[in-house]
């Protein structure tokens, strides 16, 4: 069985819940960027985009309840055997993946709020409008905001290309600490 809380050989059952379930969503939310683009002026636009507002303000919540079980949580250390560079470079890749995480949703809704449209969660409540309405302010946030898409799917190849690395070339846990279900006892590196 494994473990609410983060161990030091693994993440917990709350930390892999919601790392896999933040996944599905930001995969869900580029599918749906994408298809709001190439949609023209009408109904079908709206409806994509008001699903996409909606999924885009619960990874925000989803990230913060993250960043909050971290502290009460701390992750596993990193191998000790991994020398500096590549402990920094993860170090980097996770504070990025957590900004963008925390701004795309942001740079969306002062998008939404300055093109004078509503954020709704799934049309149970509005959000409130976080700047008045300006087509300039609105055309810069749309544009940091696929901007920064663009980034987050490239800081997401390098995390999952890290993740294959750990796990095909070092041949260490690191992967198998953050699998769903899976206790996997600790390999021991090949010399």
């Amino acid at each position: 069985m494994i473990p609410l809380r983060n161990t030091a050989e693994r993440y917990g059952a709350v930390a892999q819940l919601l790392h896999w379930t933040i996944a599905a969503l930001v995969l869900v939310q580029f599918a749906l960027g994408v298809t709001a683009q190439d949609l023209p002026l009408g109904m079908e636009r709206l409806i994509v985009l008001s699903r996409h507002k909606a999924l885009g303000m619960t990874v925000f919540v989803l990230v913060l309840l993250r960043l909050a079980w971290r502290v009460f949580s701390p992750a596993p250390p990193p191998p000790a055997d991994l020398n500096s560079l590549p402990r920094r470079l993860a170090q980097g890749t996770h504070g990025l993946l957590y900004a963008l995480l925390l701004v795309m949703p942001l740079m969306g809704w002062v998008s939404s709020s300055a093109s004078n449209l509503t954020v709704t969660w799934f049309g149970l409540f509005e959000f409130p409008d976080l700047v008045d309405a300006d087509s300039g302010l609105a055309e810069l946030a749309t544009e940091i905001h696929a901007k920064l898409a663009w980034l987050l799917s490239a800081t997401v190849i390098v995390h999952v290309s890290a993740a294959l690395w750990h796990h095909g070339v070092r041949r260490d846990d690191v992967l198998w600490r953050m699998l769903p279900l899976v206790a996997r006892p600790s390999r021991k590196r090949a010399a």
